[in-house]
């Protein structure tokens, strides 16, 4: 998805219901997770995050990762771990800590192609996994360790992580939610995490289109097909309900070329507030009807509105210096309106 800013002109269809494309990124981004304190008795949890080999999957609720445990793939988790890396060459014992801009890019050089080969080569660089690492914190990088866990986590536009259930090698790696999940609109034009839909949020979703197998449906072949989609899911979901009156529109995501390859073929549609210029508008509330049918969800659900950890990952969250987070887990401009899936995929930088 390209980062002009720009939104597509709208169109009007069924009911005086607008219809456009707005770009929704949820993730692929490179983040640094500091995996607890130093090697005792009291961090034995701990422990076994940092034991964990390539396959193996973990999760935590504390958000110094104080509780992490290994646990079944097909269980939830928050890490799938894709290798290790040892970084003792370029970061020898008298090394300084490395500040959060330095663990983004230790994670791109030491683990994104691990993650890469790890999936065989079919990782999508727009889709909803994200690479990430296990980072030593400060207690035990000064005794020096230097060897990171790296992995694949599903992660909300802030960085924070959300369940995933199944091993990435096997799961539709398509970068969407659940219908009836509301986004929030984060700060700067973006678009953020889960949120209740009784809160202002930018978007709520209405549905998912599975595209067909088969060679790349060109983005306006896309559009034309989700217009057409979207339009009859949102009357469905809302009972018919008169969006241009509520100031509203339908509008949906499209799959880029490169995620098409791996096989990445759903596709959100989605309703949101009629946009001011470039600027997405926070509204409240849902459009769904109360006496509609019950929602079809994924089993189990890959990335619905649960609360997320309480701080992103991306920041250095879980050394014992008492030192506040870094600025690294702040949202990207990567959920500006715009016409998805035209840019090269994300830096190690960028935020989900």
């Amino acid at each position: 998805m390209s980062r002009s800013g720009h939104i597509r002109d709208t169109r009007i269809v069924m009911a005086g219901a607008f219809v456009g494309a707005f770009g929704l990124l949820m993730l692929s981004a490179f983040t640094s997770v500091l995996a607890g304190g130093p090697l005792t008795t009291k961090r034995e949890l701990v422990n076994a995050a940092y034991q964990a080999v390539a396959g193996e999957c973990l999760n935590w609720e504390k958000a110094d990762l104080s509780d992490a445990q290994k646990v079944d793939c097909s269980a939830a988790h928050k890490f799938e771990v894709t290798g290790t890396a040892d970084i003792t060459a370029a970061y020898p014992k008298e090394a300084p800590f490395p500040n959060a801009e330095a663990w983004a890019k230790i994670a791109q050089d030491n683990c994104a192609q691990a993650s890469t080969t790890y999936m065989d080569g079919k990782l999508d660089p727009k889709g909803k996994y994200g690479v990430s690492t296990l980072n030593p914190d400060e207690g035990r990088w000064s005794s020096g360790y230097r060897q990171l866990r790296c992995g694949l986590q599903v992660t909300a536009p802030s960085g924070a992580a959300l369940p995933s259930f199944g091993s990435a090698k096997t799961q539709d790696q398509s970068a969407v939610y659940d219908p009836g999940v509301c986004v929030a609109l984060g700060e700067n034009n973006t678009v953020g995490d889960p949120i209740d839909c009784a809160k202002p949020h930018a978007f709520e979703i209405v549905g998912v289109v599975q595209h067909p197998e088969g060679p790349f449906v060109p983005l306006e072949a896309q559009d034309s097909a989700m217009s057409e989609k979207c339009a009859a899911i949102a009357s469905e979901y809302t009972g018919g309900a008169d969006l241009k009156a509520k100031n509203l529109l339908v509008t949906w995501d499209t799959r880029a070329e490169e995620s098409w390859a791996v096989g990445s073929r759903k596709a959100n549609c989605k309703i949101g507030a009629v946009p001011q210029g470039n600027n997405l508008v926070a509204w409240e509330g849902s459009v769904r009807n109360p006496n509609g049918a019950p929602l079809t969800t994924a089993n189990p659900p890959q990335t619905t509105s649960v609360r997320p950890q309480d701080e992103p990952t991306g920041a250095p969250l879980h050394s014992e210096s008492g030192k506040p987070p870094s600025e690294s887990g702040k949202p990207s401009d990567s959920g500006k309106p715009d016409k998805p899936s035209s840019s090269p995929p994300p830096s190690s930088t960028e935020n989900r």
